[in-house]
């Protein structure tokens, strides 16, 4: 078993490397520091071409080595290269020869401190993995700690109490706290104008109860234990409630997905899609 983390150099997936660091520490395994590189079409290939190829793959191995040097002490990197024609088929291909446990892909660096801008790699493979899926913020670093805490975003529905399952199923391998966190978001249609702000404000604390309700029924079925932190946080917009969320240093959120075809992928909504965007933490996508 291993974490396998996509790098290619200039700093494409360099927060991937931090998060991925932190992860594999706290799973007591190896960190696998994966570039892949183009595979040419065409049989015939060009000398200059192949000569960059490898140079690439050189590059990115040197690096990713430089960036890791002072947070990768007592976990084991191993760094590979494959030559494939997308990123993402690599990706995969490495993680089912090295029995991968996880992979981690940094947020591109577009999207400033603190945001996920998700390109089409990551969103390809956020929907197609076998295994569980991590992506870091932009700017991410993690020193030399580990996971400190895994929250579970939940919506507050019976359709989604697996989510919270296998939350902490999660929880217990990282072996770090669980907290299950139920967002309520006002959206900008939600109500007519005339109803006015108050009564929007009153029909979103209300569902906010409900929710703590639904919340609580995860102890009482046993769903999770009593020890687990259960809560609600409501806001205006989606970045205003996960900023109100409270995050400790070194926790990461897991999204709720539900099965799509083959029972190994996933179906992510809008509502995920904009939690992922805006999580000033690392995200975790986990399989149907």
């Amino acid at each position: 078993m291993t974490v396998v983390v996509g790098y290619r150099a200039g700093n494409v997936g360099l927060s991937g490397l931090h998060l991925a660091t932190r992860i594999a520490r706290t799973l007591h395994t190896s960190l696998t520091v994966a570039t892949i590189v183009p595979k040419p079409w065409l049989p015939n290939v060009d000398p200059e071409y192949e000569q960059w190829v490898q140079g690439l793959a050189a590059a990115s191995a040197n690096e990713a080595a430089q960036h890791l040097r002072d947070v990768t002490e007592g976990v084991d990197v191993i760094y590979v290269d494959r030559a494939h024609r997308s990123v993402s088929g690599g990706l995969l291909e490495l993680i089912d020869e090295l029995e991968g446990e996880m992979l981690v892909l940094g947020a591109l660096p577009s999207g400033g401190p603190g945001q996920v801008v998700i390109g089409s790699t990551a969103d390809w493979l956020l929907h197609a993995s076998p295994v569980p899926v991590a992506i870091s913020p932009a700017e991410y670093r993690s020193g030399a700690g580990r996971l400190t805490r895994l929250t579970c975003a939940y919506s507050a529905t019976s359709d989604t109490v697996d989510v919270v399952r296998r939350c902490v199923e999660f929880g217990e391998r990282l072996g770090v706290p669980l907290r299950v966190i139920t967002f309520a978001v006002r959206g900008r249609t939600m109500y007519p104008p005339e109803v006015g702000l108050h009564a929007e404000d009153a029909i979103l604390q209300a569902w906010a109860s409900q929710a703590r309700d639904i919340l609580a029924g995860l102890k009482t079925d046993d769903i999770v234990g009593d020890e687990v932190e259960l809560q609600v946080v409501t806001g205006r917009s989606w970045r205003e409630a996960l900023d109100r969320a409270d995050w400790q240093e070194g926790e990461i959120m897991a999204l709720g997905t539900r099965p799509r075809g083959d029972i190994s992928r996933v179906f992510l909504g809008s509502r995920s899609g904009k939690i992922i965007r805006g999580s000033p933490v690392p995200a975790l996508v986990l399989p149907g």
